[in-house]
């Protein structure tokens, strides 16, 4: 096999730091911007890439308004419970789904897929959400969109992957349905419920739109808040006091993503070695 020649390697290396550099520059400035002070944002045209006095004055005056720990507090939830909700419910029908024998199994599938077709539209999902009596409730942020019909793909493909002579076997023991669901398939699919459940989680912390729809301001998730802050440009607001703050509105923008951004990226390191195998085999099995 032919060796790389020098210049190929080269022109990779310079790619790969070109790529890395537009990816890790812009989070650095964030960083340095939410960690600078008042005047340094200022001189510097509002946005620092590195801050010659690093302070937490943005992330003190944030966290001491409520709004933010609020928001935050209303994510953590709703991820945490949404995501064991819309896995729960997606490895039960998924599994129902990859059974041959499963009462239905074809019909409720092309449904299934009609959906992911044909989606509602926003009047529609909102007069539903409405009829059901569930505005202003943290349940409309999970409810509609408990199961995605692209992890229900994934995650049916992987339980397909199973070979069937396991299936067989737990039978011949005595085993039931749920027991080979809880004892045999769930198991061998820790990398496909580790991607999917990646993605829900991601999903839900990151949602805005629908908090914007069925939400009053006082029960606003952070990416909502995040919202208000960067795109509308709203100044900060003591939840108690009413009185606004003096940070320069920079900085607290850049604080409040910093603190919307960190906490799910730091799962993807602990779940990088699953995508692969999770997403791939799922996917192509389907």
């Amino acid at each position: 096999m032919e060796k790389p020649r020098p210049v190929t390697q080269a022109g990779k290396a310079l790619a790969l730091i070109a790529v890395v550099l537009l990816v890790c520059v812009p989070f650095l400035v964030i960083l340095s911007t939410s960690l600078a002070s008042t005047d340094e944002v200022v001189a510097n045209g509002g946005w620092v890439l590195w801050p010659e006095e690093p302070t937490l004055k943005a992330y003190r005056d944030i966290l001491d308004g409520g709004i933010v720990t609020h928001a935050l507090a209303v994510s953590a939830g709703v991820t945490v419970i949404g995501t064991l909700l819309s896995l729960a419910c997606t490895i039960g029908l998924a599994y129902a789904l990859s059974r041959p024998g499963t009462f239905g199994r074809k019909p409720v599938l092309l449904l299934v897929l009609f959906t992911f077709l044909f989606p509602p539209g926003m009047i529609p999902s909102f007069l539903l959400v409405k009829g059901l009596g569930l505005l202003d409730s943290y349940a409309s942020l999970v409810l509609p969109v408990l199961i995605n019909v692209f992890n229900l793909v994934v995650l049916r493909g992987f339980f397909q992957s199973v070979p069937e002579e396991l299936y067989e076997a737990a039978r011949l023991d005595g085993a039931g349905e749920w027991r080979v669901l809880v004892s045999i398939v769930l198991p061998l699919s820790k990398a496909a419920l580790a991607v999917v459940g990646l993605f829900y989680a991601v999903a839900y912390w990151n949602s805005w739109f629908y908090a914007s729809l069925y939400l009053e301001s006082d029960h606003w998730p952070l990416q909502q808040v995040l919202r208000t802050y960067v795109v509308a440009g709203s100044g900060l607001t003591d939840i108690t006091t009413g009185e606004g703050t003096v940070t320069a509105p920079q900085t607290v923008q850049m604080a409040v993503l910093v603190i919307a951004t960190v906490p799910i990226l730091l799962l993807y390191p602990f779940l990088q070695k699953y995508f692969t195998k999770g997403v791939l085999t799922g996917a192509i099995k389907s």
